[in-house]
């Protein structure tokens, strides 16, 4: 292989290889506090918690659990944009609407959504609604308040153009504001995803009979700790293939954002 060849399929393959090393010296680390520990019952070594997955992978359970959390995480997620970015638009339009429903906004955002799975349990019961419910919570704002800031920042002067040539309020929100605002609604759909799939496991442990969380603490009551690990990392990585999926849908939806700056 020519030289050149050779450092251009190193340079391609670096990120791959930085990644890697992080990963060793995670596992290496996590293998030095085992022997630490001395105790596989709060402390599993690298090697059973991967024995653990394999078989977990093998006979289908991580599949059939992260199928129902995955599910559960992608109605939230779509109830939270159907709501949130109608709202958000209305409130980066309008003032008297942002002046409206921005108190109760900043009230409601900072508490939890784990604050209210007592009184959810009471309401929704164990269920596939409740974890939904806590979902929706926890990613709506985050959502709004990036679709608000969105269509705040579309350049004034693209919309004073707009105008100018007579263009009606439904086209001027459709070919202006939209594609404007786009690329932050969908940084704000990606932190949402974040906050909502951190939620879920909470929301699975108390209200759910089945899922990641529901998993996690079945087999933390049988005292199972390599398989409560498996499941662990099952979360990191359908959490991280779902980020992916969201970064490449953002790339092809706002392919103009590239090297703007937006995440």
């Amino acid at each position: 292989m020519p030289k050149s060849s050779a450092i251009l399929l190193l340079q391609a393959y670096r990120p791959l290889w930085v990644s890697l090393r992080a990963f060793a010296g995670f596992f290496l680390l996590w293998w030095l506090l085992y022997l630490w520990n001395g105790n596989p019952l709060q402390l599993p070594s690298p090697v059973k918690v991967f024995e653990a997955l394999w078989r977990l992978l093998r006979e289908g359970e991580i599949a059939e659990h992260a199928s129902v959390s995955t599910l559960r995480m992608l109605t939230a997620l779509c109830l939270a944009i159907a709501v949130a970015v109608p709202l958000g638009f209305l409130m980066g339009l309008s003032r008297q609407a942002q002046q409206f429903i921005e108190p109760l906004v900043e009230i409601l955002r900072p508490i939890s959504g784990i604050a209210w799975l007592p009184l959810a349990l009471f309401i929704f019961g164990v269920g596939d609604t409740l974890p939904v419910f806590i979902m929706f919570y926890v990613g709506f704002f985050p959502i709004l308040l990036n679709t608000m800031a969105g269509v705040r920042q579309t350049d004034s002067r693209l919309l004073a153009a707009a105008r100018t040539m007579g263009v009606r309020p439904l086209p001027l929100l459709l070919y202006v504001l939209v594609p404007s605002a786009l690329p932050t609604i969908m940084v704000g759909i990606r932190l949402a995803f974040a906050a909502s799939w951190a939620a879920i496991v909470a929301a699975e442990l108390i209200g759910a009979p089945s899922g990641l969380g529901f998993a996690i603490e079945w087999y933390r009551q049988l005292l199972m700790t390599p398989k409560v690990f498996a499941f662990i990392l099952a979360i990191g990585v359908v959490g991280y293939l779902c980020d992916v999926g969201l970064r490449a849908l953002q790339k092809r939806l706002t392919p103009w954002a590239e090297g703007s700056g937006v995440a």
